[in-house]
């Protein structure tokens, strides 16, 4: 079913990563990494385009796929999926690189990058909200706080046991299905279904939810507000291009607004026509951005 071959990676993180990687070491290289509840497969009409002229790594990252699925809420904290990704651009020679990111994916990208700009050179963002704006959004704006309840949802460890079988195809058909813009191929289900389906899989990948120090209210707005959400936050200092399919129904547009506040260099592309898997829903509009942006920063037709 998946034309791509994996590299199984072991990193000194303590994890094995499945990784697809594509084109020559010689070209700048460009690191993608997907989300929830995805793989690589997030970027399939991205990997063989950009591999084209890019060093191409992808990786189905921890808890994810068939990569190592650590036991524990503590192993999914972010600052985990950061040391795999660096740990990841060691071991292939990596030094500097473009850092490509969607839904969780995305926030982990942008926390590499404003942890270490010495080796994030440029950023494109996908569908993913800045912590500092997400978090603000979550206790300011209704609708933002309406449309993230899931999130509560998924932080609840009793839904786990009945996350297999017909559960799975149920989560399918809600949870998933209705993010999406258009339909899913039998195909492409079959894959979700077979990599959902391992021992452990769902709880794995629902723990980076718990994980996260994000504070997600009620839908009433119930919560004490984090003091650091209104004190100086650094800014992010590479060159970010963000594209945003705007009928993303669980990262509402209003993601955008003050952006361009923390990300001095900032390029937003918006798809209207995309929704939150804007990746593979609108692979010409995405992959037209990135080839747009990249050529005019690494200086490439």
């Amino acid at each position: 079913m998946d034309r791509f071959p994996l590299t199984r990676v072991a990193l000194p993180t303590g994890v094995e990563l499945d990784v697809v990687i594509a084109g020559s070491p010689a070209n700048p290289p460009l690191v993608f990494l997907h989300g929830f509840p995805e793989s690589h497969r997030t970027w399939r009409f991205q990997i063989e385009e950009f591999a084209r002229d890019h060093y191409v790594v992808v990786p189905d990252q921890r808890g994810f796929a068939n990569s190592s699925r650590p036991e524990g809420v503590a192993n999914y904290t972010p600052d985990k999926p950061v040391g795999d990704l660096l740990a990841l651009a060691d071991h292939l020679g990596i030094g500097d690189f473009t850092l490509v990111g969607h839904d969780w994916g995305g926030a982990i990208a942008w926390m590499a990058a404003l942890q270490n700009p010495g080796r994030i050179k440029r950023l494109i963002i996908v569908n993913a909200p800045h912590p500092l704006v997400f978090q603000k959004t979550l206790l300011d704006d209704p609708e933002q706080r309406k449309s993230s309840q899931y999130i509560r949802r998924f932080r609840d460890t009793t839904i786990d046991q009945g996350l297999v079988g017909a559960g799975l195809e149920r989560f399918f058909a809600s949870n998933f299905t209705q993010h999406l813009v258009g339909a899913v191929a039998g195909e492409e289900k079959a894959i979700y279904m077979e990599q959902w389906g391992h021992p452990g899989a769902m709880t794995s990948m629902l723990n980076w939810y718990r994980a996260s120090t994000i504070v997600v209210p009620d839908a009433e707005g119930h919560v004490e507000r984090p003091a650091w959400i209104d004190a100086p936050f650094p800014p992010v200092t590479q060159p970010t291009l963000v594209i945003w399919g705007m009928r993303d129904k669980a990262l509402l547009p209003v993601q955008l607004e003050g952006l361009d506040k923390l990300v001095p260099d900032l390029t937003i592309v918006k798809i209207e026509d995309g929704g939150h898997f804007v990746p593979w829903e609108k692979p010409e509009a995405v992959n037209a951005a990135m080839r747009a942006w990249l050529a005019a920063r690494e200086g490439t037709a």
